[in-house]
């Protein structure tokens, strides 16, 4: 076993090397193999006389996980071995180091801290759309990959929404690093994909204001406390903090998981438009809740005793991104009216969904593009105007929708390039009537339609879905397709 391992032994093909890490859980080797040529590290769990016994627990869940994980957010998993003769996991071996490393330069400029949690947001979406959370959202537990996407490690207390949860049936107190944990884990709630969001908004405070919001504690009663107690803001502790990364922060830090994002890819989109994020009381606060508002949570037991939760995959159908692209310049009355229906249906359902309205400012491939207009009025800002002028009938929460005007030579390569960036679930586009430029040079709604990672819904004016419907011998998918 473990404390029998030495350098050159051989385990189901997998050459040892040298041990780089004895953590209180796990033993990390190097290993090689000839078939595989990246990198290897090859965890071993800690079992010998007087570990923890959550420590086999624990590496049993990371067993199951790991190999059901995939992309460039998770180390990719080589192989396992049982308990009956060795138990490991082997793992490609992330270059440089964690973001621990990065503690004693804290806090760090807000927008570099910005940048660095808005790729963590990313990674936990990509995650939580696997169906895992992972329960332990710190510095020590997050890596970066030398092409920029964060790396999200070490599984051991996570919860997968399709497999047996073993920490769950087998223990009844909540495991993880208590700085970062959310309060509804105290309860025994597991099955949150925002229990994610909390702990990174504890990092996001912690990196930016120098201090985690709820200190060092420990201790079970010390972390009880998060149940009722919210944090100091942090404009309380520097007086140049943005009121935009104070909403956001908060927002993450609700004690209750339901007041805050809904996603991670929420969280996200946020973050990577600062601009336009919503602010609330939240954003002003100077303070501590006042007394009365902490006694009612602390005695109310309405207000702390553990919701039944819907599963991750549920939670997140449930709060999707949805972009329009519109054209507010050359698209025609009827087109941009049959977009809204079909948004207004798509969001009715969707209660939880955000919006982002799109239009694209065309630049030209060779001229030099002027900011303004025939009558001396900004253009990007005169599109801004109009697509919020779109989206009145809608009657949205300003923290549902907002409003994006992109500038650029190819306007369907924009609109995925957003799409794709900032995590967008459906797209809502129009189709154009029939012309000699679209013949000559394809249309952007097919383009769109033929390369966007997500579901698009392609819509088209009344006239030009009854004429279609004459042309094609009366078959026509109506005023809008899903592609």
């Amino acid at each position: 076993m473990a404390s029998d391992l030495q350098p050159g032994a051989v385990i189901d093909g997998f050459t040892v090397g040298e041990c780089v890490h004895r953590g209180g859980m796990a033993t990390l080797w190097t290993v090689t193999r000839p078939d595989i040529t990246v990198p290897l590290l090859m965890k071993i769990p800690r079992i010998s006389e007087g570990e923890d016994p959550a420590a086999i627990v624990s590496f049993e869940m990371e067993q199951m996980i790991l190999p059901r994980l995939s992309g460039p957010h998770v180390p990719a998993c080589f192989g396992t071995g049982d308990f009956a003769r060795q138990a490991y996991v082997v793992i490609e071996r992330i270059p440089g180091d964690t973001l621990y490393k990065r503690l004693p330069g804290l806090p760090l400029a807000y927008e570099e801290a910005r940048a660095l949690v808005t790729k963590i947001a990313l990674a936990l979406a990509d995650l939580h759309r696997q169906n895992v959370i992972h329960h332990d959202v710190k510095p020590s537990s997050i890596m970066f990959r030398e092409s920029g996407e964060a790396v999200l490690i070490d599984y051991g207390l996570s919860h997968h929404n399709q497999l047996p949860d073993l920490l769950q049936e087998e223990f009844r107190v909540p495991f993880g690093t208590a700085p970062y944990m959310a309060p509804e884990r105290l309860l025994g709630v597991r099955n949150d994909p925002r229990s994610d969001l909390f702990s990174l908004g504890v990092l996001l405070y912690f990196f930016t204001a120098g201090v985690r919001p709820f200190g060092e504690t420990e201790t079970l009663r010390g972390m009880r406390r998060r149940l009722w107690r919210d944090p100091q803001p942090p404009r309380r502790l520097k007086a140049d903090y943005p009121p935009w990364l104070q909403e956001i922060v908060l927002r993450c830090l609700e004690i209750k998981p339901v007041w805050r994002y809904p996603t991670a890819a929420q969280l996200a989109f946020d973050l990577g438009h600062p601009d336009q994020v919503k602010l609330t009381a939240r954003s002003e606060k100077l303070k501590h809740d006042p007394c009365s508002t902490v006694l009612r949570r602390r005695f109310n037991r309405d207000f702390s005793a553990p919701r039944p939760r819907a599963d991750v995959a549920a939670q997140l159908a449930a709060s999707p991104i949805v972009a329009v692209a519109l054209d507010t310049a050359e698209g025609s009355p009827a087109l941009n009216e049959a977009l809204r229906v079909t948004a207004e249906r798509i969001l009715k359902t969707l209660p939880a969904a955000r919006l982002a309205c799109i239009n694209v400012l065309k630049l030209g491939r060779v001229t030099i593009d002027r900011t303004l207009d025939e009558h001396g009025h900004n253009k990007h800002v005169d599109r801004m105007v109009q697509l919020k002028h779109w989206a009145q009938p809608l009657q949205l929460d300003e923290s549902r929708l907002t409003v994006h005007v992109l500038e650029a030579v190819d306007p369907a390569a924009a609109i995925l390039e957003f799409a794709q960036a900032n995590q967008v679930d459906h797209l809502i586009v129009g189709a154009r009537q029939d012309s000699l430029r679209r013949t000559l040079l394809g249309s952007v709604s097919a383009k769109i339609a033929s390369e966007a990672s997500c579901t698009v819904t392609v819509v088209r004016p009344p006239r030009l879905a009854v004429q279609d419907a004459v042309e094609d011998g009366g078959q026509s998918i109506g005023p809008a397709g899903v592609f």
